[in-house]
């Protein structure tokens, strides 16, 4: 095992421990749903790709879909610490107002500011980069996960615009016309 496939998979386990753990300061969800059923659908998600992907990795010694070149291991593991580091930034821009995708907090508040100046969607955003880092610097086995995980956040963009729109008729569509949604200055 190479030094790279450690640092990106104990990363992305620190990431994820934080990352629920963070989520015990957010705002209470309006269908007052427990912690265990708001993410439900994120945590079956989140266990199929992690089976898929250790399940793949019985190809390692076969060579199949794996990295071997050191460049690419320092240029993916460059864009998976900007994805992650871009996801972290978001959520604490997002503060207490975080929350599972598609899901909708009491008392929401529109935040502009941070990397929501330009992105309205950062931390799936950040999510999908560094799974593209984690491909580039490991394995193309991550493409499978960016696949899944990325029409999962697409989707839940699309609900989460809608949302958006009914609670902020006012400010959300101008700050629509003024951001991209999952690309800088492209999508």
């Amino acid at each position: 095992m190479r030094v790279v496939d450690i640092v990106i998979g104990v990363g992305w386990v620190i990431f994820w421990v934080g990352w629920f753990a963070a989520s015990a300061g957010a705002k209470r969800g309006q269908r007052g749903r427990g912690n265990w059923a708001r993410f439900a659908g994120f945590r079956v998600v989140l266990i199929l790709v992690v089976v898929l992907l250790v399940r793949l990795r019985v190809l390692e010694g076969h060579g199949v879909g794996y990295v071997r070149d050191p460049v690419l291991w320092g240029v993916g593991l460059a864009i998976w610490v900007l994805g992650l580091g871009l996801a972290v930034w978001a959520r604490i821009y997002l503060g207490r107002n975080w929350g599972m995708p598609t899901s909708t907090k009491e008392d929401p508040e529109l935040v502009t500011s941070g990397p929501y100046r330009t992105i309205r969607h950062p931390i799936y955003t950040g999510i999908l980069l560094a799974m593209i880092g984690s491909a580039i610097a490991v394995s193309v086995w991550w493409l499978i996960a960016v696949a899944l995980i990325g029409g999962y956040f697409i989707y839940s963009a699309f609900v989460e615009e809608r949302n958006m729109t009914r609670l902020f008729p006012s400010a959300y569509p101008e700050y629509q016309q003024s951001t991209k949604m999952l690309i800088p200055f492209i999508f």
